[in-house]
């Protein structure tokens, strides 16, 4: 696609849309360029309203909270795919379980900004492409009774490649690493209940022009609770079920934690055919509901989601969510 804004005006939409409370700590031409990372990553997660700490049995916990990889029970290859006015992402992940040795995850993540024409003086113009680009892999074991364990890697880069006839300054690569460290757990109650907790996004800061220019990563502290309100056993309908999720996320590292609330609920006859809805209360343009579908057929599952956020800036063009998995 091609684009009349600049790159820098893009990666900075990009900060203020997904980050909220987040600033760049310079004043560096490639401001937020690790703010991508705060883009919900799957259409289960994203249609419960962004309240993924509990998330897990899918590749969709690998950007939620790594522990939920642990009940992967077989091999699964995934695409994940969303849409919007910044751009398009697209994640393939591959989830292997390994018996009793836990299950791993390797994934690679683009969010592509589009191409966009840089001036050059009255010549023919040049042609730069944005783009963020993670590379994860991650390790998820049970530990104990119903507590499970993960840890995610990321490299992470935002880089500006042009061709053409280019303008000084118009390309730029930025790297960084990350880690992503999770745990869950299911009550051992009568009352269908498990938590889960996870810090995302922790590393060095993604460095583009010079150390003074540098953005920290955005980490994220989120923990949550999920509960079956009602179970299938207690319904005439047989495999039904209501899970109404609640998390609370935080700024980590950046002075005031800042929560917010992120709010899901979905229902379904086992899962086969799975609705969701949800609210997230972040502090910024993402803020607003959610609506998801899930059908699984066999061997293949199919989740899309749509969300329909406040501000008017970006109403015509909200993501759209699609999720594809298959296991073998």
């Amino acid at each position: 696609m091609r684009r009349s804004r600049s790159s820098a005006l893009l990666i900075a939409a990009a900060a203020t849309f997904a980050a909220g409370p987040l600033r760049a700590q310079g004043s560096g031409t490639f401001e937020g360029g690790a703010a991508f990372l705060l883009l919900p990553v799957g259409a289960r997660a994203t249609a419960l309203g962004q309240a993924g700490a509990t998330e897990r049995g899918t590749t969709e916990a690998l950007f939620w909270n790594p522990a939920g990889l642990a009940d992967i029970r077989r091999t699964e290859l995934a695409l994940h795919h969303y849409s919007f006015f910044l751009g398009t992402g697209d994640v393939f992940v591959l989830a292997v379980p390994a018996g009793g040795l836990g299950v791993f995850t390797a994934a690679a993540y683009i969010l592509d900004y589009g191409e966009t024409e840089t001036g050059n003086g009255g010549g023919p113009p040049g042609l730069a492409v944005a783009r963020n680009i993670a590379l994860e892999a991650s390790y998820a074991t049970g530990l104990f009774g119903g507590l499970t364990a993960g840890i995610a890697y990321k490299l992470v880069q935002f880089r500006v490649d042009c061709s053409g006839t280019c303008i000084p300054g118009a390309t730029g690569v930025g790297t960084t690493h990350a880690l992503d460290v999770g745990v869950h757990y299911v009550l051992p109650t009568a009352l269908p209940l498990e938590v889960g907790a996870t810090l995302r996004n922790v590393g060095p800061k993604l460095q583009m022009n010079n150390s003074a220019q540098a953005d920290p990563l955005p980490a994220r502290l989120q923990v949550g609770a999920a509960w079956v309100v009602i179970r299938p056993s207690t319904t005439n309908l047989e495999g039904f079920d209501v899970r109404v999720l609640a998390d609370v996320q935080g700024v980590v590292g950046q002075g005031d934690l800042s929560p917010a609330t992120l709010l899901g609920i979905e229902s379904g006859v086992r899962q086969a055919v799975r609705v969701r809805a949800g609210y997230a209360f972040i502090e910024s343009q993402s803020r607003g509901p959610s609506l998801g579908l899930g059908v699984n057929v066999g061997r293949v599952g199919v989740d899309l989601a749509k969300t329909f956020y406040a501000s008017d800036a970006i109403a015509d063009q909200e993501p759209f969510h699609v999720s594809v998995r298959l296991l073998f």
